[in-house]
Formats: structure tokens, C-alpha cells, sequence
């Protein structure tokens, strides 16, 4: 009798997704994403924020502005730099530009992922209330599961 192997994982994530946005959560998230899901194929996803181009308005909301082509240009470029730099052998990335809830997910779903790995961030609970955490909002509009991984815990 002979020992077939097969190409999932033990964990039965065979595609895993991993939002980058360089913050030391993000990068515990990839951490914990490469160790815990050995044999996964793992794409990293870096959604360069379209929103900086907003302004502030006085209802603690954000009015659009008129993207700035080449602050996106320098940002998507600089972007793209960083995240190669965290790329392992047998392993890819998408770079987008928008929202980074919707960017997440949309890329997330087109690649067909079994799984989504992100970092949480600690917010002061003024920027939560007004904000929200990108964390929370994927996890509650994800069809796929989100694993949510804080740093230090």
C-alpha cells in the first residue's frame, strides 16, 4: 500500500489570503499565516487607500475629493516596492488602490481563497466610533472565514 499525499494542507486552507497594509499587526499576521498554515498557498493583498484623497468633514464623516493621479501613481509605486519585499519563494501578491474593506474582500473571492488572515490594530474609541475597524467590517461581510490576529497576544 502506498502513501498518496495530497495538495491541501492539513489545516484544510488550501488558499490563503493575507492583508498587508506594513503595519507590525499585518506582518504578525503574515508570520502566523505562513507558520500555522504550512503548504497553504499564500497571496498577499495590499489595497493602496484611494481614500487618502478625502477630507475630514464636521459631521466626523469623510467628504471625497478628486484623486490626486500622481499622489496615487507615487503611493501605488512606493506601495508595490514594500510588499515585494515581503514575498517568500512560492508565494504572490495583488496590489489594488480603493477601499481596503472592499479591495480585500473582492480580491480575496476573484482568487478564490479559503481563508483570510489580517492584522488588528488597537484604536483610540473615538477613531473606532467615527472609523470602525477594518477588522470588524471584514469579518462581517466576508462569505469566506477571516482569522483576526493581534500582535502581542
Amino acid at each position: 500500500m502506498t502513501h498518496l499525499e495530497t495538495s491541501t494542507p492539513r489545516s484544510g486552507f488550501a488558499r490563503i489570503a493575507v492583508g498587508i497594509d506594513f503595519s507590525p499587526s499585518s506582518r504578525h499576521a503574515l508570520d502566523v499565516a505562513r507558520t500555522r498554515f504550512p503548504g497553504a498557498d499564500i497571496r498577499l493583498l495590499h489595497v493602496t487607500d484611494a481614500r487618502v484623497t478625502a477630507t475630514p468633514d464636521l459631521m466626523g464623516g469623510m467628504t471625497p475629493s478628486l484623486p490626486d493621479s500622481g499622489l496615487l501613481q507615487a503611493m501605488e509605486h512606493a506601495d508595490a516596492g514594500r510588499l515585494n519585499e515581503l514575498l517568500m519563494d512560492n508565494e504572490d501578491a495583488e496590489l489594488l488602490i480603493g477601499d481596503p474593506v472592499t479591495g480585500l474582500l473582492d480580491a480575496s473571492q476573484r482568487w478564490a481563497a479559503d481563508l483570510l488572515v489580517v492584522g488588528t490594530h488597537a484604536k483610540g474609541s473615538l477613531e473606532h466610533f467615527f472609523l470602525g475597524s477594518t477588522a470588524e467590517k471584514l469579518v462581517a461581510r466576508s462569505p469566506i472565514p477571516v482569522l483576526t490576529v493581534r500582535l502581542g497576544q
